[in-house]
């Protein structure tokens, strides 16, 4: 599944770009603590750097990538991003993630977005999805239940930090 274009009734997901508004998108929200205290600290590279870091996401992982979030409209806005990436140490299990700016947080475009990377990796095969999620994030904890995903308890298997976990399997496929 390659990293293309993805349209939901208000969002299109796309491949974010090294273009002047989508890095200055991208500084503004991971330099936010209000959205970083959840990602365990701001990124360790600049916007471009993580630019490209997604680029190659999909060359190496199938179902993977990484996507800006635009709100779709006459004056368009990158609300954050939404990921599928593989989760590290694991043994192949693909993470569904989503990092939005405070002003597009309380519109259901997380979850919007997440049901859409997943949904087509489903249809592309992937068995199954899961997310961590730091404990009180209670936003993020929200849009995994609105998607249907299963808890699994706290974990401390793929990063070295105490988070919850959950898991959704794909439908079944019907012949």
């Amino acid at each position: 599944m390659p990293v293309g274009e993805l349209l939901t009734p208000r969002l299109r997901l796309r491949p974010w770009t090294t273009g002047r508004d989508d890095l200055a998108r991208l500084a503004d929200t991971y330099g936010r603590e209000e959205v970083t205290r959840w990602l365990g600290g701001p990124p360790t590279v600049g916007p471009a750097e993580l630019v490209a870091r997604w680029a190659q996401i999909p060359r190496t992982h199938p179902y993977c990538g990484c996507w800006a979030i635009e709100v779709r409209g006459p004056a368009p806005v990158v609300a954050g991003t939404v990921l599928l990436r593989p989760l590290p140490g694991g043994v192949g299990e693909v993470e569904v993630g989503w990092h939005l700016h405070p002003d597009s947080w309380g519109h259901g475009y997380a979850t919007e977005a997440a049901r859409a990377v997943v949904e087509e990796a489903f249809g592309a095969g992937l068995p199954e999805v899961y997310a961590v999620v730091r404990p009180g994030n209670e936003p993020s904890l929200a849009v995994c239940r609105r998607l249907g995903m299963v808890p699994l308890g706290r974990m401390r298997r793929w990063y070295d930090v105490e988070l919850e976990a959950f898991r959704l399997m794909a439908p079944p496929v019907v012949e």
